[in-house]
């Protein structure tokens, strides 16, 4: 077989009659480049079928075109999601990625993980673990040592670091509010494990939600779970014993939600006849929960996707440019089916 020979940038630039200047312009988007000249270098691009080699531009422009991904809990939808997005957006911008996946929510050694990251000259990291009990304690003392930016992902605002979070209380806001317009006005709660940032938002919006009613948020209408379908069965029952007389039920996540409709049909309760229930996060599966379940849709696709576009635009901001930090929170969406 006759290996085909690699194209050059010094060819390209030789057929287009322009210097390889123009063509790495060209190739990074660079807008001094005249409309008819940058048609005619990307026309040419496609029938020579010119690939940049990574190393070159990478010595250029010094820069790995490489970011690094912390993650843990992958065997969860909200990770595994957001992971996704990240993935999405980093190829489209022409970013590699260099995952670390750590072994717990919580791992200590934060910067043994930094150093394996830096030793491969990232460009730049995404912390994307959420926000667990004391988990973030270590930004202060680390975040300013860190040749490289960071953005976090589902972190609670804090001065000097750039954050993307979905708006957990906003969106628990909506269930909540939507089942007082069906005239629900004893409304449970089935928390996630409080541990959790995320969770404990969608606590505050639903209890925020009820004082802006006027209605009480009882601790006997709380009962909590751990994201499982198991554990939001339990959390029904619990429900169930210590507040019978409750009407409805927002629940903070859609696999908790299965296991809290399958506890009420246990106990003669029907969904919505007897109890309304909302759930959080939308998951394919909740389209075709019987019944159909009523779900907060918050895009943790778009969430990776979003903390790509700012890490990238942290990198490649202008040099003597002081990168500015900032906090962007997501606003989810109702999803109203027949189980309100």
């Amino acid at each position: 077989m006759i290996k085909r020979q690699r194209v050059t940038i010094k060819e390209v630039a030789r057929q287009a009659g322009v210097s390889t200047q123009t063509i790495s312009r060209v190739l990074n988007r660079h807008p001094d480049v005249a409309p008819e000249t940058r048609q005619r270098v990307l026309r040419l691009i496609e029938e020579l079928d010119y690939h940049p080699s990574a190393l070159a531009r990478s010595l250029i422009q010094r820069r790995s075109a490489m970011l690094g991904v912390v993650t843990a809990g992958l065997q969860f939808i909200g990770p595994s999601q957001t992971l996704k997005g990240i993935i999405e957006q980093a190829e489209s911008m022409g970013y590699a990625l260099l995952l670390k996946e750590l072994p717990r929510f919580d791992t200590p050694h934060i910067e043994t993980v930094f150093q394996a990251l830096l030793s491969r000259q990232v460009d730049g990291i995404l912390w994307a673990v959420p926000e667990i009990g004391s988990n973030r304690d270590w930004i202060p003392q680390e975040i300013d040592t860190l040749s490289v930016p960071v953005v976090f992902l589902d972190t609670r605002p804090r001065p000097g670091i750039t954050s993307i979070s979905i708006d957990n209380a906003g969106g628990a806001r909506l269930a909540t509010q939507h089942l007082l317009e069906r005239g629900c006005r004893r409304i449970a709660h089935i928390s996630g494990p409080l541990e959790w940032w995320s969770a404990c938002e969608r606590l505050r919006g639903w209890q925020e939600a009820l004082a802006e009613a006027g209605l009480p948020a009882p601790q006997k209408a709380v009962a909590s779970g751990n994201w499982s379908s198991g554990s939001g069965e339990g959390a029904m029952h619990t429900l169930l014993e210590q507040y019978p007389d409750m009407d409805a039920v927002f629940v903070a996540n859609d696999q908790m939600a299965l296991g809290a409709a399958h506890a009420a049909r246990e106990r003669g309760r029907q969904v919505p006849r007897d109890l309304r229930m909302v759930g959080f996060d939308d998951i394919p599966e909740s389209a075709f929960f019987l019944p159909p379940l009523t779900t907060v849709d918050q895009d943790l696709i778009a969430m990776g996707r979003t903390a790509v576009q700012e890490l990238v635009a942290v990198i490649e901001h202008e040099p003597q440019a002081e990168p500015a930090t900032k906090s962007i929170r997501l606003q989810p969406a109702l999803k109203v089916r027949e189980s309100t």
